[in-house]
């Protein structure tokens, strides 16, 4: 299970996704070391219902190794809960007038690049499987 790439991609992706639950996305005030003057996922139920689920399905996606069809399309669904996810934090974004990007939101938009690359090697190893079905 470990010795998948696949799998460092996807614990990538869920320690990412937690994190984005503690450190903000955007500031809104001048001061940035408020706590109260930060919005990052906990603040909207939405987005934290969304982080939830998107956190817990990468989790789940590296135990499901053996079924691969399975955990491909797990990581699809993943990967369209978090820009569905980033969406809704630039829209959510909009209720506020002032602030920036913090820096942790780069959290945020690395988790798509992540799920990616966890596709990727999932796939490669469907491949993999299929041409050694192949060989017998």
């Amino acid at each position: 299970m470990i010795q998948r790439i696949q799998t460092v991609w996807l614990l990538l992706a869920a320690a990412c996704t937690f994190l984005t639950m503690k450190f903000p996305f955007y500031y809104i005030g001048p001061n940035p070391d408020l706590a109260s003057d930060q919005f990052n996922a906990t603040t909207k139920i939405v987005l934290l219902i969304l982080t939830a689920i998107l956190g817990t399905l990468s989790l789940f996606t590296v135990f499901i190794f053996k079924q691969r069809k399975l955990q491909i399309w797990l990581t699809i669904l993943a990967l369209i809960i978090s820009v569905g996810n980033i969406l809704l934090y630039f829209n959510y974004k909009k209720d506020y007038a002032g602030g920036g990007l913090a820096l942790t939101s780069v959290l945020a938009f690395i988790i798509p690049v992540f799920l990616f690359f966890a596709i990727q090697g999932i796939y490669r190893d469907q491949k993999l499987v299929r041409s050694m079905d192949r060989l017998r």
